[in-house]
C-alpha cells in the first residue's frame, strides 16, 4: 500500500504512484432538468398551435372579428355620405327668381336688399310692399315663401344671405319664391357670411360619427 493511501481505503482507491482517483458529480439531477424544460417548451408549442388552428377554422376571435366589422365600416360610412352630398342638387343664384317685398313701416328696405340680390347673381321679379295678408305681421327678420315643388332647394339657397328666415308653401304654381322682410329684419348678410355659407350648402361636411375611426387599442 502506497504512503498517500489513507487508512481504511483499498481496493480501486488504492493511490500508487502520482495517479489519483478522479471523483464526478452525478449526472441524473442535470439529465432530468433538462427533460423538464423540454416538456414544458414541448407543450407550450403544441398549444399555441392548436390555439391557430382553432383560429383558422372558426374565423378568429370575437375581437378580430369586431375590429373587421369596424373598419369596414369606416370605409364604406365616407362613400356613403360623398353619395349623399352628390345626389343633393341645389340651383345656382342665378335659376332663382326672388320677389323682394316689405313689411315692416321703413321705406325702402324692399329695393335696396332686391339690389343687393341682384348684384350676388339672384334674379329679381317683383319689388314692393308687401300683401295685406303680410304686411306688418312678419315678427322674423324674414319670410320665404313659395310652392312646395318650386321652392325645394330654393329656400336654402336664398336662406344663405339672411340669417333667421322662416319658410311657409302657398298655392302658386310658378317657379318665383317671395322674400318678405319681416320687423327684425337689418341688412342682408355679408358678402363673404354668404358665400360660406352657400358653399357648406353645396359641400357639406362629413359627419362627426363618420370622420375618422381610430384603430383597435388606440
Amino acid at each position: 500500500m502506497s504512503m498517500l493511501t489513507p487508512p481504511g481505503m483499498g481496493g480501486k482507491y488504492r493511490i500508487t504512484g502520482n495517479r489519483y482517483p478522479r471523483m464526478r458529480r452525478p449526472r441524473g439531477r442535470r439529465r432530468l432538468v433538462l427533460a423538464g424544460v423540454g416538456a414544458a417548451l414541448s407543450l407550450g408549442l403544441v398549444g399555441w398551435g392548436t390555439v391557430q388552428l382553432i383560429d383558422v377554422f372558426t374565423g378568429g376571435s370575437d375581437t378580430a372579428q369586431a375590429a373587421g366589422r369596424d373598419a369596414s365600416h369606416c370605409r364604406k360610412a365616407p362613400a356613403a355620405h360623398t353619395s349623399a352630398a352628390r345626389a343633393k342638387a341645389l340651383p345656382k343664384p342665378g335659376q332663382i327668381t326672388v320677389n323682394v317685398y316689405n313689411a315692416t313701416k321703413r321705406s325702402g328696405l324692399a329695393k335696396d336688399t332686391a339690389d343687393v340680390l341682384k348684384k350676388r347673381g339672384f334674379r329679381i321679379g317683383k319689388v314692393g310692399n308687401a300683401p295685406a295678408a303680410y304686411d306688418k305681421k312678419v315678427k322674423e327678420p324674414g319670410l320665404l315663401l313659395g310652392a312646395p315643388s318650386a321652392s325645394q332647394g330654393a329656400f336654402e339657397v336664398l336662406g344663405t344671405q339672411l340669417a333667421g328666415t322662416r319658410t311657409q308653401h302657398d298655392a302658386r304654381s310658378g317657379k318665383d319664391v317671395d322674400l318678405i322682410l319681416g320687423d327684425r329684419f337689418t341688412d342682408l348678410s355679408g358678402q363673404r357670411d354668404a358665400d360660406r355659407a352657400l358653399t357648406a350648402l353645396a359641400h357639406p361636411a362629413p359627419a362627426r360619427g363618420t370622420a375618422g375611426c381610430s384603430r383597435p387599442g388606440d
